[in-house]
C-alpha cells in the first residue's frame, strides 16, 4: 500500500498538454533517482542532466541501457546464453557474497532482461519492473505469488477474460477464493473485503467497455484495508497514466501490445516497489516463465518509438472515436476521449491520453450484419489484440465469447453487435475513409 504521490505538470500551454492534443506533457519525474539506483547496482547510466530531468521521449531510447555497450555496439547485443560463467572461485564468491552484480544462470535473470527491465521502471515512475513471457504470465507469478489457501481476492468485474478464467477456475483449486463486484462500485468492493482479502485488482481503461477507474480510491481502499492493489494499466500505457501516482502497488502490463508495438513478441511484466517485489522475482525463477533474449531485443527496440508510436495511437483513437460517434449506423461508441462515456470525467481527470482502442456497436445489426462490417474494413486486418502499429478489428462475440452462453455474454456487456477497433499508425483520414466504407455495407 502507498500514498498518493503528487505528480503535476508544469507546462502552462493546454492547447499542448492537453489530454485531448495526443502529446504528454514534459515529464518532471527525476529519471536520475532510477538511473542512479540501477547504476550502482551496474546495470545502466543515467541519461538526465544535472539541471533537467529527461523527458519521456530520452528515457525511450536511453533508459536502462549502459552508455558504452561490448564492443561498441550502439544497441544492446543479444545474450543468448544459458547460463554465465565465472572467471575463478573468487569471482564466484564475490557474487555470492552480494559484492557483484551479475548473471548466473538464465532462468534467474540475463542482461537482455536487466535492460528491458530498467527502462520499463523508468517510464512507469517505479523501483522495479520484472519482465515475463507474457502478459498473463506476469498477472499469474504476481498472483501465485502473494495469495496462499484461505486468503481471497476481489475483481470489477470488466476485465480480461482469461485473467477472470484464471481465478474463478485454477486459483481457486488451490483454495483462494475470487470474488467479484460492479466496475467503480466502490461501495461493493469495500463490502465484499474481509480479514482473508489479500489483493484487489482492476483494469484502467477496462477491455473491451474502456472503463477507466479512480485509481486514488481503489488505492485508498487497498490502504484503509490494508490489502494490496493491482491495476493493470495495458490499454493506459506508461504514456497516458502511471497508477503508482495515485498509490496503487503493482501495475500490470502486456508488453505484447502498447509497449512492443509492432505485433511481434509476447511479453508481461509487473511493475512496483522492491522490497514488494522481491519474493515475486524469486518465484519467477522458480517457475521459469521468462521471455527469450531475442524477444527481450525486440521489446527494448519497440519501445523507443514508444512516445511516438502513442502520439499517434492517441489522436487516431480520438478522431476515429468522434467519426463513429456522429455516424448513423453506429449505435453507440465507447472510448474515454469522449464526453458521452460513462467514466469521461475520471478520464479526463486522471489521463493524459486515451489510447487508440475503440469499441462501438451497429445500429439494429444482428451478429452476422456486424461481422459484414468487420469484413468489409481494407486497411484492419481482423486479429486479436491491440497496440501495434498496424491496425486491428474484431467482433468479441467471435474472437473471445463464442463459446460463452448468452446469459454469460449479457452479463459481461458482449453485445452481438460489437465490434472492437485498435487504431495503429496510419493516418487517420485512410482510417476514417475505410470505415465509412464499410459501414455502408
Amino acid at each position: 500500500m502507498q500514498t498518493k504521490q503528487t505528480s503535476g505538470d508544469p507546462s502552462s500551454s493546454p492547447s499542448v498538454n492537453s489530454p485531448e492534443s495526443g502529446v504528454r506533457p514534459v515529464s518532471t519525474d527525476a529519471l536520475d533517482e532510477v538511473t542512479d539506483r540501477q547504476s550502482a547496482a551496474g546495470k545502466t547510466i543515467g541519461v538526465s542532466s544535472p539541471t533537467r530531468p529527461a523527458d519521456l521521449s530520452t528515457q525511450c531510447v536511453h533508459a536502462g541501457e549502459r552508455r558504452q555497450k561490448d564492443s561498441g555496439s550502439i544497441s544492446t547485443p543479444i545474450y543468448s546464453a544459458a547460463t554465465f560463467t565465472f572467471e575463478s572461485t573468487d569471482d564466484l564468491m564475490r557474487f555470492v557474497n552480494g559484492e557483484e552484480q551479475r548473471e548466473e544462470y538464465g532462468r534467474y535473470g540475463n542482461p537482455n532482461e536487466r535492460s528491458v527491465e530498467a527502462k520499463i521502471a523508468a517510464l512507469e515512475k517505479c523501483e522495479e519492473a520484472i519482465v515475463y513471457g507474457s502478459g498473463m504470465a506476469a498477472i499469474v507469478g504476481l498472483l501465485m505469488t502473494k495469495l496462499s489457501a484461505g486468503d481471497e481476492i476481489v475483481f470489477f468485474d470488466q476485465c480480461y477474460h482469461r485473467s477472470r478464467e484464471f481465478c474463478a477456475k485454477h486459483l481457486s483449486r488451490f483454495g483462494v477464493i475470487t470474488r467479484q463486484v460492479t466496475t467503480g462500485d466502490f461501495d461493493a468492493m469495500e463490502a465484499a473485503i474481509n480479514d482473508n482479502t489479500r489483493m484487489l485488482v482492476s483494469e484502467s481503461p477496462t477491455n473491451p467497455h474502456l472503463s477507466v477507474i479512480d485509481l486514488e480510491r481503489f488505492a485508498a481502499v487497498g490502504n484503509a484495508n490494508e490489502v494490496e492493489t493491482l491495476s493493470d494499466a495495458t490499454l493506459a500505457t506508461p504514456y497516458n497514466l502511471n497508477p503508482t501516482e495515485y498509490g496503487v502497488d503493482y501495475v500490470l502490463h502486456s508488453a505484447t501490445k502498447y509497449l512492443g508495438g509492432h505485433n511481434d513478441l509476447i511479453a508481461g511484466v509487473i511493475c512496483g516497489r522492491s522490497e514488494q517485489l522481491e519474493s515475486v522475482r524469486n518465484m519467477r525463477g522458480i517457475l521459469g516463465n521468462i521471455s527469450t533474449p531475442h524477444n527481450l531485443y525486440l521489446l527494448e527496440r519497440g519501445m523507443k518509438t514508444f512516445e511516438l508510436r502513442m502520439q499517434r495511437q492517441n489522436e487516431n483513437g480520438l478522431a476515429i472515436a468522434r467519426f463513429l460517434e456522429s455516424h448513423p449506423r453506429v449505435d453507440r461508441v465507447y472510448y474515454p476521449g469522449l464526453e458521452s462515456h460513462p467514466t469521461h470525467a475520471i478520464a479526463a481527470a486522471q489521463m493524459r491520453g486515451f489510447g487508440g482502442l475503440i469499441t462501438f456497436t451497429i445500429r439494429d445489426a444482428d451478429w452476422k450484419q456486424t461481422a459484414d462490417v468487420v469484413d468489409a474494413a481494407r486497411i484492419p486486418r481482423i486479429a486479436p489484440s491491440l497496440g501495434g502499429v498496424e491496425s486491428l478489428i474484431e467482433q468479441p462475440l467471435v474472437m473471445s465469447y463464442f463459446h460463452c452462453t448468452p446469459e454469460d455474454r449479457k452479463r459481461f456487456g458482449i453485445d452481438d453487435n460489437m465490434i472492437r477497433m485498435s487504431c495503429g499508425i496510419e493516418n487517420s483520414e485512410d482510417l476514417i475513409a475505410d470505415l465509412d466504407q464499410a459501414l455502408s455495407v
